[in-house]
């Protein structure tokens, strides 16, 4: 059975726009298109469209997603993937919300929350992406994570707090100007850099290379990039593309 392009934006949610941006760029291709210029699509289209939406809900970019769908010939393999994704991103999720839940019964003197309690959501973010840093750049990581640990585990919960509004301000401020038009590789963006450099080193002492790298994290590991669009939806990407610039002008990263 084929469906026209404003059945399936209706069932998928997507507009009919997106779906021919999604045709034009070679992502989802309809079934055929008729002589009048309309897009059918048949069951395999739409089981290709619903990977794209999981792989959209994971953070994946559009580009990526191409890319990984091409590398697919199994398409039930693919799907248990992203489940496993999808599940332990909502385990992650789920955690996060359990610790706001007792931080607001602590604030609010229904319960005491303690110290270590306060942090279990975060810790459960921060073991995730080491792990994401380890699969990507071997154990070397789990001694620098090891270091930064060494500093961080003696901060008290103000001090936690205040690192945590810093960096959300930072990102507050790249936000700005990336709305505002700067390009990531310009000097003023480069001079802010330098404090998102900073900071990712008191938790992973990166070198240029490691520092290089990690753009792939901001724009692949989905909770560093659920964690930026909350502050800007559009800010990844360009975020990822300061990182590569600072890496290269300011701290001397040459391919190898």
């Amino acid at each position: 059975m084929e469906h026209s392009i404003s059945e399936v934006a209706r069932m998928s949610g997507l507009t009919p726009r997106t779906l021919r941006h999604y045709d034009d760029i070679g992502l989802l291709r309809p079934a055929r298109t008729a002589g009048n210029g309309y897009r059918w699509y048949g069951r395999r289209e739409l089981l290709r469209l619903q990977r794209i939406l999981f792989l959209r809900e994971l953070g994946v970019p559009l580009a990526q997603i191409t890319r990984l769908l091409a590398g697919d010939g199994d398409d039930v393999a693919a799907l248990r993937r992203h489940r496993d994704d999808l599940v332990a991103h909502r385990e992650r999720l789920d955690e996060i919300i359990r610790t706001l839940d007792r931080t607001i019964a602590d604030l609010s003197g229904q319960a005491h929350l303690s110290e270590e309690e306060f942090f279990t959501g975060l810790a459960a973010r921060r073991g995730d992406l080491r792990r994401d840093l380890e699969a990507r750049y071997g154990t070397r990581v789990a001694g620098h994570f090891a270091e930064a640990d060494a500093v961080t585990g003696r901060w008290t919960r103000q001090e936690h707090e205040q690192a945590a509004a810093h960096g959300r301000r930072l990102l507050r401020r790249l936000s700005e100007a990336r709305s505002g038009g700067l390009a990531p590789d310009s000097v003023a963006v480069l001079d802010l850099m330098t404090e998102h450099y900073q900071g990712i080193r008191l938790l992973w002492p990166a070198d240029a290379a490691a520092y290089h790298a990690l753009a792939d994290v901001v724009t692949g590991n989905p909770g560093q990039r659920a964690m930026i669009e909350e502050i800007d939806p559009l800010l990844p990407p360009w975020l990822a593309s300061a990182i590569r610039a600072y890496a290269t002008r300011r701290l001397g990263y040459t391919a190898s």
